[in-house]
Formats: C-alpha cells, sequence, structure tokens
C-alpha cells in the first residue's frame, strides 16, 4: 500500500474524481489502482480559498516498489504503516488472581476490553450505574435539581466522556497507532465509519450510551465481569504489593494487579490512596467559566462565506491568549452547536462543563474559557488542588442562589466589573438555569484580571467573542485531574506494585481518545506482568 497525502478537491467532488486524483498523483494508469481506503478528511474553508476537502489515502496498486522508487525523498507519497493491532499476550491457563480494575469510563473500557479479548476474564468495579440507569439520575439534576452523589455525569457506566461532545480526536504520540484500535472498536460498537477518516471525529451523547453498552457486552462474552454500584472504599497494600481492594459493602476481592482507572473527579478514592501511602504529586489543571455564542456567529467569523455548508458542519475555534500577568489563557472542550450541562458529583457544589449531539445542530456554541493554575496557587500537598477546586464550586453554588443553578453574567457586564440583571440575546443553555449575578467572587482575582484581558483579545481573531450578549456560567474546574497518581515506565505506581494507575484520573489522558489509548498501554503492561511473574 502506498500512502498519499495532500489530495485537494471541492468539498461537492464527484465519487470518481478521488480515483482520478490518486491516478494523477501516482501517475499511473487506472488498471494499476486496485483499490483504496481514506486515512484521512480534513477541509480548507479560508475565506479567500475555494472550500475544498484535504484526503489522506492508503492506495493499493500495481508494482508499488516501482512506482514508491519514483517517488524517493517525496514525503507525500510513502509507504503505508502497518497501524493493525498486534496483541502482545495470551493469558495462561491459569490466573492466581484475575486483573481488577476501578473505573468504567473510556480509560476503564479499554483496558478491560484489552484484557478480555487476550483471555484475562478482568474484573470491572464501577462506583455508579449501567449508563442508561446513569442517564436518568442525570437529567434528574438537570430537570430537578436532584443530585446523586454516586450516579451524575462523572460517575458511571462510560464516565464523563458520555455527556461530552464525543470528541474522538487528541494530540497524543501514538507511534504504535492505538488510537486507531480505539476507533476500530467504536465503529464495531456503532460507531460512524466517518470517525476513522475525518480530521475531528465526534460521536455525541446519545450515541455514545448505546455503544457504551455494546463494548460492555463484549467485555462480558469474553468473561469479563462488569459489577455496577460497587464503590472501592479501601486497599490492602502489603509490602509494598496490593493484595487486595475492598468495597463499600464489606467484600474484600484478593487481587495482585489493579488497574486504577478513576476519573479526575473521584475524590474520596485519591484520599484513600493518598492514605495507604500510594505516591502521588500535585499537578497542573485550569479554572475558569463557560462562554456560549450564537453558532451562527461562529460560523460566520470561522467560515466566511462557507458557514452554514452542510459539508462541513458547525464551526469551531481554539483560541489561546498569554496574560499580562503571566497567565495563560485558553479555549477549552469546544463544543459547536451544543450545551452547557450541570457536572458537579457532590452536593452543594456547581460544576459546568459543555456537551454535543452528533448532529451538533442547538443554537449556541460554547466552550470553556480557563487559566491555568499551578500546584504554587494551591500549596498543601497532593491533595491540596481538590480542596482548591471544592472551594470555587461550593462559592459558585453560593452565587447561583443554593439550588444547582449555575451563576452567570452577561460578557459585556463581565468586562465592565458591574452584575447582570438581565439576559440579552443569547440564552444560556445550562440546565436546571442560570441565575444572573457578578461572577467576579467566583475565581481568584488573577483568573478574572487574565480573563477580562483575554476575551477582547479572543475578539481579534473571532469577531463578535467579546459581544455584550454572549453568556459566561461558572464554573470549570474539571478540566483535569489536579493530582498524578505517578507510575514508572512498567505502569506501576511508583511505590506499590501491581497497581496500575491510569487514565485522565491518575493524570495520563485528557479526553475519550486519548483515556482509551492510556487503557490500551495499561493493559498490555499488565498482561505482560502476568506473563513474567
Amino acid at each position: 500500500m502506498i500512502h498519499i497525502t495532500e489530495l485537494r478537491l471541492p468539498v461537492d467532488h464527484s465519487p470518481q474524481a478521488l480515483d482520478a486524483a490518486i491516478l494523477t498523483r501516482l501517475g499511473v494508469p487506472a488498471t494499476a489502482l486496485h483499490g483504496f481506503t481514506i486515512f484521512k478528511r480534513s477541509y480548507d474553508a479560508r475565506k479567500n480559498s475555494a472550500l475544498s476537502f484535504i484526503y489522506t489515502v492508503d492506495a493499493e496498486v500495481a508494482d508499488e516498489e516501482r512506482v514508491l522508487a519514483r517517488f524517493a525523498g517525496d514525503q507525500h507519497v510513502r509507504p503505508t504503516a502497518d497501524t493493525s493491532y498486534h496483541f502482545v499476550a495470551k493469558a495462561p491457563e491459569h490466573l492466581s488472581h484475575r486483573p481488577v480494575i476501578v473505573g468504567f469510563g473510556p480509560c476503564g473500557i479499554f483496558a478491560a476490553l484489552l484484557l478480555a479479548q487476550m483471555g484475562f476474564k478482568p474484573i470491572i468495579l464501577e462506583r455508579g450505574k449501567a449508563v442508561r440507569e446513569r442517564t436518568l439520575d442525570t437529567w434528574g439534576l438537570w430537570r430537578k435539581n436532584i443530585l446523586n452523589p454516586e450516579s451524575n455525569v462523572q460517575f458511571g457506566e462510560g464516565g464523563a466522556g458520555t455527556f461530552s461532545d464525543g470528541k474522538l480526536y487528541s494530540q497524543i504520540k501514538d507511534p504504535k497507532f492505538y488510537g486507531r484500535k480505539v476507533l476500530h472498536e467504536f465503529i464495531l460498537a456503532g460507531a460512524p465509519e466517518e470517525i476513522l477518516y475525518v480530521a475531528k471525529p465526534h460521536i455525541g451523547t446519545f450515541r455514545l450510551v448505546g455503544m457504551v453498552e455494546k463494548m460492555r457486552q463484549a467485555i462480558i462474552e469474553l468473561g469479563g465481569e462488569i459489577r455496577f454500584s460497587q464503590k472501592v472504599t479501601g486497599f490492602d497494600i502489603q509490602n509494598n504489593q496490593i493484595k487486595a481492594v475492598h468495597l463499600e459493602h464489606g467484600e474484600v476481592i484478593a487481587c495482585d494487579h489493579v488497574v486504577l482507572a478513576l476519573g479526575h473527579s473521584a475524590r474520596d478514592t485519591f484520599e484513600v490512596l493518598h492514605e495507604a501511602g500510594v505516591f502521588m504529586e500535585a499537578k497542573p489543571f485550569s479554572i475558569g467559566f463557560r462562554i456560549e455564542h450564537p453558532q451562527s456567529l461562529i460560523d460566520s467569523a470561522r467560515l466566511g462565506p462557507h458557514a452554514g455548508n452542510k459539508l462541513i458542519g458547525a464551526a469551531d475555534y481554539k483560541l489561546v491568549h498569554h496574560a499580562k500577568n503571566g497567565r495563560a489563557v485558553y479555549s477549552f472542550c469546544m463544543c459547536p452547536g451544543g450545551t452547557v450541562v450541570a457536572a458537579t458529583s457532590e452536593p452543594n457544589r456547581v460544576v459546568t462543563n459543555g456537551m454535543s449531539q452528533y448532529s451538533r445542530n442547538e443554537h449556541n456554541a460554547n466552550a470553556g474559557i480557563v487559566v491555568g493554575v499551578t500546584p504554587e496557587d494551591y500549596p498543601g500537598g497532593p491533595l491540596a488542588g481538590i480542596a482548591f477546586q471544592r472551594e470555587l464550586e461550593s462559592r459558585a453554588f453560593v452565587l447561583g442562589g443554593g439550588t444547582y443553578e449555575a451563576p452567570g453574567q452577561r460578557v459585556g457586564d463581565f468586562l465592565a466589573g458591574c452584575p447582570s440583571t438581565e439576559l440579552g440575546k443569547v440564552i444560556p443553555s445550562y440546565k436546571p438555569g442560570v441565575h444572573l449575578t457578578d461572577l467576579s467572587s467566583c475565581l481568584p482575582s488573577y483568573a478574572i484580571e487574565a480573563i477580562r484581558e483575554a476575551i477582547p483579545a479572543f475578539e481579534k481573531q473571532i469577531k463578535g467573542f467579546s459581544m455584550d450578549d454572549a453568556m459566561l456560567t461558572g464554573v470549570e474546574t474539571r478540566t483535569s485531574s489536579p493530582l498524578r497518581i505517578t507510575r514508572g515506565p512498567d505502569c506501576q505506581s511508583l511505590n506499590i506494585k501491581g497497581l496500575y494507575p491510569a487514565g485522565e484520573g491518575a493524570g495520563y489522558a485528557g479526553g475519550i481518545l486519548s483515556a482509551g489509548v492510556d487503557g490500551i498501554k495499561v493493559a498490555e503492561a499488565v498482561a505482560l506482568d502476568y506473563l513474567a511473574s
């Protein structure tokens, strides 16, 4: 196969046009092209250029070696890399203990799936409920202001990524193409095949629900065991080796390989691990607000005359500003045509996040506008970041009226330093609702100062970004885990053998795709350690 990049065609091209472009690029006759697959498709929608798709393809042609020889040194025509997944191990017939996975978000799902595919029959412990029951509990907060601390946006089958935009792209280095394995498994579970090649694939919440159920069933059919509402409350560690996990209802499960796929909001479990002596350290994360604009404004600013073209869909953005006070402000988890959602997992606290459906056809665009913070901002050890997050979330709860409504403010009022008393043209999408106020007391003064400087700066890139009627909703605090459960090259805890910190909660991922990739890496490490024992 030959890997060809930078094939440019009009977005409304005919099905035969890509074949012709491949033949022209390689300089071969039609009879020499035996077939091709699309590896990637992005688009160029710059205002002063024709709207076009840019393809990367893998083509099967006659006399490949001769063709490749003609393009020696051409970075756009080269041999196709092997992107297929190869299992590193097969489970022995007898195991002293089955591997245990704590958490069933994207990382836990892929760690479980890979171990099951290799024959290790893992036991998965998820503190929350199955995804459809969990969805009902989540709606209970959004529609009735009723929070279930064990079943919500953060906890339950599918993890926090289930209630998100379902983004499936990442900037992680992936030399072994584990990301392709993740995408292939999603397709088997019902995702559209386009996620393999579109530049910024996404699925959306409704599709993710059904996919998660199918992946769960695949794990069960391979011998895995998934237990819901099973909260881990203790770890039996002897001579720096994990020996068992303790469940809330009293059961003890003997084990010598435990994958910690906790997610970034398992604060009580972090505390238990810290008390047990597991090495961890504070790490940077970000805090801020959600901002909402009309999606039509973003489309117009980003796509110009191409705005509204259904072939390219709703526009997104990615923004960064370095403020005078030394803080970096950036857009986070941008959701085109989406909604702002209540994402708290603890009583009397307010947390925001963003989500979209596959169609991305809601009226507003939203994104986090967040400021980077470091352990210097919250000194006090590995758990200090959690206390810092809780303080900000509690402030937001009070400012929102104490009912899980979120505090909100029009951008014009925020920049002017005065509280909002009425909405403008942008109606906030957050449920249970928004309580208008002054957001300046929600975050530390350095964060408010940096965001006030950043929003007008972003206006220079997106016309209308600082419009008076755009809406800010607070607070965004769970951009990533506030700590890292540090691991070594073998993916095991630095000081506890058999404990495998993984995914976003342990500080090794950020989003669905990278969490899934990390789950694969850790599953391989577990499997190889079994064989070496």
